[in-house]
């Protein structure tokens, strides 16, 4: 078995989607370890807010295989992949880190670049995962949050799933 995280977000009808999504993973893979909410606002266009968390679980699909399971959830809550970059989907479910593997695999770059870039990935991901460490850069992802610049900005917000409070 092999310990992935997710970052899973959305601006259309957020509560709902981000509900249907972790109920389709939980449905899935079993337990998982969910971060604190956040909403934000878009990074590089105009658009609604989003809403954001990270998803700890464990695997026993290869990286290729998870790959194919995320995009038939983004496709199953409405993502359309219809060519433009961003805001075009009901549910974005990014593969953050698959153990501590470093390096292109089927497609998918690891870690993914966006834990260091974006405050909707880092700040939960530091809450959920406060020890572990950034496979290429070998500082914690609490060391890294840190030090980040926040020039973003982002709020947890009240979620409730499966009558947990987030």
């Amino acid at each position: 078995m092999s310990y992935v995280y997710l970052g899973v977000g959305s601006n259309q009808d957020p509560v709902r989607h981000v509900r249907l999504a972790l109920d389709a993973l939980g449905a899935s893979f079993g337990g998982l370890t969910l971060s604190p909410v956040y909403e934000s606002e878009p990074v590089g266009f105009t658009g609604r807010n989003f809403l954001n968390l990270v998803v700890g679980l464990e695997t026993d699909l290869s990286i290729g295989g998870l790959r194919h399971r995320l995009k038939e959830l983004e496709e199953q809550f409405g993502r359309k992949r219809d060519g433009t970059v961003y805001g075009q989907g009901a549910l974005d479910i990014d593969l953050l880190l698959y153990d501590d593997l470093v390096g292109s695999f089927d497609g998918v770059e690891l870690p993914r670049p966006e834990i260091v870039l974006n405050a909707f990935v880092l700040r939960p991901l530091a809450e959920i995962a406060p020890g572990c460490r950034h496979p290429v850069l070998d500082l914690t992802f609490s060391e890294l949050w840190a030090n980040y610049d926040c020039h973003q900005r982002l709020w947890r917000v009240p979620f409730s799933w499966r009558g947990t409070e987030l």
